[in-house]
């Protein structure tokens, strides 16, 4: 089942890029997900038993090596795939 996640790391430290860099370019390094990141969040999609694995490992080292941060998270799915399976998020009815 593919899923989409939004997640935004927020190191509450002044020199804060570093750690936050690093934290994407951990996650961009699965190569069977897409990430995609923008300044104010980053999009993974892909299957769930990869993501949230993945989420786990990373969040756990970045967190280490953070003294404080905040973490925000969205979780989306099912998607559908590319034959048109599965729950896709619809329009909102008028």
């Amino acid at each position: 089942m593919d899923v989409a996640v939004e997640i935004s790391l927020y190191p509450l430290q002044q020199d804060y890029l570093p750690a936050i860099r690093a934290f994407i370019r951990r996650l961009g390094a699965e190569p069977q997900l897409r990430v995609e990141s923008t300044s104010m969040s980053t999009q993974i999609v892909g299957n769930y038993e990869l993501i949230m694995p993945l989420l786990t490992r990373e969040l756990r080292t970045a967190l280490a090596g953070i003294p404080r941060s905040v973490v925000v998270m969205k979780l989306m799915g099912p998607l559908q795939d590319s034959r048109g399976a599965g729950a896709g998020p619809t329009a909102p009815a008028n």
